[in-house]
């Protein structure tokens, strides 16, 4: 997991760079995904195809699909333009078990973390409204508070399936 160390630690992004009001929205947003990405440290390739019963998704599709709705937010959201996503799982619309790459997986969940923390920094104006045709319109505070939940969301889904899934 040589990814794992260099990204998942405290700060991606000095704290003296962000101002006090910023970083308290980004340490709230990276305490949330910490649901998710703790996991992380502990999975093994052989527990990406793992599935729970009779659900469609697996574990690596369930990893695969946060980091890119992450990207999608940082793009399509938040405005970070650097973003660059093929939404392979929303494309594919089901599990079809091809994500099984442990390392390309976890690459891209720290891509995604690197560039949804770039874009909530970027922000200014928390009370504005954007419009997705996904979830109608929001404030960007709520927009953030939808991607914190989404990733919590599919975080529980992913300790079930990798504590009883076959």
């Amino acid at each position: 997991m040589q990814y794992y160390d260099e990204y998942f630690s405290d700060q991606i992004i000095p704290a003296d760079f962000v101002n006090s009001d910023m970083r308290q929205l980004v340490e709230l947003w990276k305490e949330g995904r910490t649901r998710f990405t703790n996991q992380l440290a502990n999975i093994k390739p052989e527990d990406l195809p793992k599935k729970l019963g009779g659900s469609p998704n697996s574990a690596g599709f369930l990893i695969r699909h946060v980091a890119e709705v992450e990207l999608l937010f940082a793009k399509n959201v938040f405005g970070n333009l650097e973003v660059k996503v093929d939404a392979q799982t929303l494309k594919a619309g089901r599990d079809t078990g091809e994500w099984t790459d442990l390392d390309s997986l976890i690459a891209l969940v720290q891509e995604a973390g690197i560039q949804l923390q770039k874009a909530i920094e970027n922000q200014s104006d928390w009370e504005s409204i954007i419009e997705t045709k996904e979830f109608g319109k929001k404030t960007k505070a709520e927009a953030l508070g939808r991607i914190t939940t989404h990733t919590a969301y599919h975080a529980g889904q992913l300790a079930l399936v990798l504590k009883y899934g076959v």
